[in-house]
C-alpha cells in the first residue's frame, strides 16, 4: 500500500472518530439542555403527586427531564432561581414575587399561572356573613401581604370599603366600617384558633386544612374577581430566560387537563385552576 494512501486512511479514521466524539459530545450536551431544575417546597404530597404528573407529561410530549429540588423556607427558591442552582420554581403568588423583587431588586418573573387557593371567612356563631353584628370582631392575619387580602375579602363581602390605593392595604386604609367592625391581628397560623372567641376570622388555606375547617364551613369565601389576580400562584423564572422553550413547554405539561383534574382530586375546591380563568 502506498504511503499516501495509508496518510489518507488515516486521516478519513481520525475524522471518524473526532466525528462520532462530537456527535456524542452533542447529544449529551442537548440532553443536558432539556434537563429543567424545578424548586418546589417541600410538605405538599398531593403538590409533589401533581408534580409527578407535569414530570411525566413534560418527558412524554416534550422529551423535557424534570429534577425536583424541595426548600423548606420561602426565602430559599427564590434565592436559588437567582443564584441559578434552579432554572424554575413554583411556590408563590403574584403578590409575594413583586414584594420579593422589589425588597430584593430581583428580576424574576411568572412564566404561567397555576392555581388560586381562595382564603375564607369562618365563624362558629354565624351562618350567614350578614348575620356579623355591629361591632363585632373579625381576627384576621397580622402579616402584610394576608392583612391585605384580607381587607380585600372584607370589602367584597360588603363588610367595609377601601381606600383606592395601590399596593398592600392595612387597617388604616379602611374608609367605611358602617358595623363598627373590630378587628384582631393575629399570626396568621392562629386564625383558627381564636375562633371561639371572635365572630368571625379570616383563614388562609394553608391553615385551614390542619384544623380540619373544610369550605362548607365557610360563611363566606374569596371571590375571584380583579381584586384575586395578585393572589394567583405561578410558575417562575429569571427574566432573561423567560422565553427559554423548554421552561415553556414544562409550563405546558402543567396547565393540562389531567393536571385540573388532579388538583381537583387532592384539593376539591380549595385550590382552583387559574391558567384558563381571566381576572
Amino acid at each position: 500500500m502506498k504511503r499516501s494512501t495509508k496518510w489518507i486512511i488515516g486521516i478519513v479514521i481520525v475524522v471518524v472518530i473526532v466525528g462520532l466524539g462530537w456527535f456524542s459530545f452533542a447529544h449529551r450536551s442537548e440532553q443536558s439542555k432539556k434537563t429543567v431544575k424545578v424548586g418546589l417546597m417541600s410538605g405538599s404530597k398531593a403538590d409533589d403527586k401533581i408534580w409527578e404528573s407535569v414530570a411525566e407529561t413534560a418527558k412524554k410530549k416534550y422529551g423535557v427531564t424534570i429534577q425536583f429540588t424541595h426548600f423548606t423556607d420561602y426565602t430559599q427558591p427564590n434565592k436559588a432561581l437567582t443564584q441559578h442552582e434552579i432554572d424554575l420554581n413554583s411556590f408563590q403568588h403574584y403578590a409575594f414575587l413583586d414584594n420579593w423583587n422589589k425588597q430584593n431588586h430581583t428580576n424574576i418573573v411568572s412564566v404561567g399561572n397555576t392555581y388560586i387557593a381562595p382564603i375564607r371567612l369562618y365563624s362558629n356563631k354565624y351562618k350567614n356573613v350578614k348575620d356579623i353584628p355591629n361591632g363585632g370582631t373579625i381576627a384576621l392575619p397580622n402579616d402584610t401581604s394576608n392583612e391585605s387580602r384580607s381587607l380585600y375579602l372584607l370589602k367584597n363581602a360588603g363588610l367595609i370599603t377601601l381606600k383606592d390605593k395601590k399596593g398592600f392595604l392595612g387597617l388604616n386604609d379602611i374608609e367605611k366600617n358602617p358595623k363598627n367592625l373590630k378587628f384582631k391581628e393575629v399570626d396568621a397560623s392562629q386564625t383558627p384558633r381564636v375562633l371561639n372567641s371572635v365572630d368571625g376570622s379570616i383563614v388562609n388555606n394553608t391553615y385551614a386544612a390542619p384544623a380540619h375547617l373544610s369550605e362548607k364551613q365557610s360563611i363566606y369565601v374569596e371571590p375571584l374577581n380583579k381584586d384575586s389576580k395578585i393572589w394567583v400562584n405561578l410558575i417562575a423564572a429569571n427574566k432573561d430566560q423567560k422565553n427559554n422553550k423548554n421552561y415553556q413547554d414544562v409550563v405546558k405539561a402543567f396547565q393540562t387537563k389531567k393536571t385540573e383534574q388532579l388538583v381537583k382530586k387532592y384539593y376539591g375546591n380549595t385550590e382552583i385552576p387559574a391558567w384558563n380563568r381571566k381576572f
